[in-house]
């Protein structure tokens, strides 16, 4: 009976991770496949990886995905910090309205903001495309920038900044080398979370997008009524980015503790 019960932990969790794991390796091992078979493998070959940097629409739409990515992450990352660091000093009614504010985007379904955004951008008859894509993205990635980097602010030391300023420091100086170093890990992580819901985003941006202007979610929809093992490859390739970005993110820390110790 003991033995049962200290097998049972360890089934379920295998189970688990089989089950979140078994698509992942599904999709790698397919996207060598030298048939358009998604059920049966019939031989090894980069056919499909070929077909895939052959495609201009599919190279279109991953250029499009990591260009809003990247500069949503950048702007919503500053101005997501900015704004916490100056609540951290306003008011508790101001910093509590705020932050009730902020939590809406995070708890609203992405439809309901999807639909909310589709109509301001028609109100005022802004075309949709790029530019309506990108301040979508830069617009529910402000939130999560702010719920991580909030949680490190609090836990400062509030006489760190007047410290600073008694020392000779100026408001700027006390804000990029007191305060942003000790929040550092929070604006990483919320800088992570950002680029993470802006790649992934297809409801929002499916709303708000118009021109030919498509990312990858929205072209994976479109391919979704037709067999396309290029995906298999796209897909891949971001699944190795992303863990060799994870594995880079992992190993900095430990190197730099190992450098410490030296």
């Amino acid at each position: 009976m003991e033995k049962r019960r200290k097998i049972l932990p360890k089934v379920i969790i295998a189970l688990t991770l089989l089950f979140f794991y078994l698509p992942i390796a599904y999709i790698i091992l397919f996207s060598f496949n030298d048939s358009r078979s998604l059920t049966s493998f019939s031989g090894f070959s980069l056919r499909w990886y070929e077909k895939m940097f052959a495609d201009a629409t599919m190279m279109e739409a991953v250029f499009y995905t990591i260009v809003i990515a990247l500069i949503a992450t950048a702007v919503s990352t500053i101005v997501g910090t900015i704004t916490a660091i100056g609540l951290s000093k306003s008011k508790r009614a101001v910093r509590s309205l705020v932050e009730h504010i902020n939590n809406l985007p995070v708890m609203n379904p992405d439809i309901v903001t999807a639909i909310g955004l589709l109509m301001l951008f028609s109100a005022f008859a802004i075309r949709k495309g790029f530019m309506t894509m990108l301040l979508a993205h830069i617009m529910f990635c402000i939130p999560y920038v702010m719920l991580s980097v909030t949680p490190k602010l609090r836990s400062l030391d509030p006489n760190l900044t007047d410290a600073a300023m008694d020392l000779g420091a100026t408001p700027f100086q006390a804000l990029y080398k007191v305060i942003v170093p000790q929040i550092k890990p929070g604006v990483i992580s919320g800088a992570l979370i950002a680029f993470t819901m802006s790649f992934d985003d297809f409801i929002i941006s499916y709303f708000v997008t118009g021109n030919g202007v498509q990312n990858i979610s929205i072209l994976v929809y479109t391919m979704s009524k037709r067999i396309n093992p290029s995906i298999n490859a796209l897909s891949t390739i971001i699944i190795v980015i992303i863990t060799v970005a994870l594995g880079i993110a992992n190993l900095i820390p430990i190197i730099r503790e190992k450098k410490k110790r030296k």
